[in-house]
């Protein structure tokens, strides 16, 4: 299969062909009854002399190709609609009758806030270009109103409050919010570049639209991404200031599968500048050896790394609620356990050799022996709760 794609090289484009290249050349099999094997990549600085070859031999048309911030409101109809309909005269001049899909804009709805909107006027007469060109050819058309969209590679300062938000947070600049109640749909980039997937093998989702409410239906005019978020402004900054504050804390937010938090979280964390990308952690030395938090969970724990120098023994305590798993990665251990009020001990030998999580029991006194001469101990260690220094629940006794 070829593929074109026009307006490649923004946002919407530079994710669709990467996730191309990705199953053309084995990396991604997760489709595997797609089969690609030319990506035509067209973009305002593409000759336009290609344009009419890549549409003789495309088995499938994204046009992606708009204007956002034109400098004129000309430019919007120049973009979003006479390059439309240039492109469908190059398929009919190639009698090339492969689906075409079309990124269109809520905005194109003309309803509520977006009633005097020149972008969606140019949108929708594109919109009706393409429906014109399907009755005209019998091809199928796929027209998509995206909402608000966002995550990885999207410009900031141009026409994504998420983008600028992610990128200001992220590099310590300012943010304005006038409103913090004001809702937002947001589409994720991921989840829109898999709809375009789906749609290449027939599988796209129809709609209406009720207003600018979408209402997904099996027969619809246009095509729509399933899954938006809606969101206020005041929750995304709230989201980002508890991002921005990991390296301090260590904590971890909730992000639950395919939650907005998730998606917001590795968008952010796309923004970071590289003065940011790594952090200094600290350390607890003594002459033992060290011990140092990694990452805390605001449910699920905290995970640590403990360093044993040759010949120490470390731990020699119990806990009543709390429970941990000791996981040797390097060196050469023993691990004993004594339940409180027993002279039985469990013994665990363990090694970077053969990696063994080992459970710290509730109610059962624990240590962790470097057997080494000469090597550290190296033991990833997750807790089942958060340190609390007011309420340790860590108790001395020796094994």
């Amino acid at each position: 299969m070829n593929i074109l794609v026009t307006g490649a090289f923004g946002f919407v484009g530079k994710n669709l062909c990467e996730a191309l290249r990705n199953i053309r050349d084995g990396k991604d099999r997760t489709r595997p009854n797609l089969k690609i094997d030319n990506i035509y990549e067209f973009d305002v600085d593409t000759p336009k002399e290609l344009l009419f070859g890549f549409c003789k031999n495309a088995d499938f048309v994204f046009n992606l190709a708009g204007a956002n911030r034109p400098k004129t409101t000309d430019e919007f109809m120049q973009v979003n609609c006479d390059f439309a309909k240039e492109l469908l005269d190059m398929l009919k001049l190639n009698n090339n009758k492969c689906p075409v899909m079309l990124s269109s804009s809520i905005q194109a709805t003309l309803c509520g806030r977006f009633a005097d909107s020149e972008y969606g006027r140019s949108k929708l007469a594109g919109e009706n270009l393409f429906f014109d060109y399907s009755l005209q050819t019998g091809a199928k058309v796929l027209v998509y109103r995206f909402p608000n969209l966002f995550g990885k590679w999207c410009r900031p300062n141009y026409n994504s409050a998420v983008a600028t938000f992610c990128n200001n947070i992220a590099n310590d600049l300012p943010i304005t919010v006038n409103n913090p109640a004001t809702e937002l749909e947001l589409l994720y980039i991921d989840d829109l570049v898999n709809e375009m997937l789906d749609a290449l093998e027939g599988k796209e989702h129809n709609c209406e639209f009720e207003g600018v409410n979408t209402v997904l239906c099996e027969n619809g005019k246009f095509c729509a991404v399933p899954k938006t978020h809606h969101v206020t402004l005041g929750r995304i900054v709230e989201l980002l200031e508890s991002f921005k504050k990991q390296t301090s804390t260590l904590v971890i937010p909730e992000i639950p599968e395919d939650s907005f938090a998730k998606k917001l979280y590795s968008t952010y964390l796309s923004y970071l500048p590289k003065d940011k990308v790594a952090f200094d952690l600290k350390m607890n030395t003594d002459e033992r050896g060290s011990f140092t938090e990694l990452i805390k969970t605001m449910n699920c724990g905290q995970i640590s790394v403990n360093i044993s120098k040759p010949g120490i023994t470390k731990g020699q305590h119990w806990h009543n609620t709390k429970w941990e798993f000791f996981i040797v990665v390097a060196g050469h251990g023993l691990i004993e356990e004594r339940r409180i009020g027993s002279d039985e001990v469990l013994r665990f030998e363990v090694s970077g050799e053969k990696i063994t999580a080992v459970h710290m029991l509730p109610g059962y006194t624990h240590n962790i022996i470097n057997l080494s001469d000469t090597e550290d101990l190296v033991t990833v260690m997750w807790a089942n709760e958060q340190f609390d220094s007011n309420h340790p629940d860590t108790y001395f006794e020796k094994v």
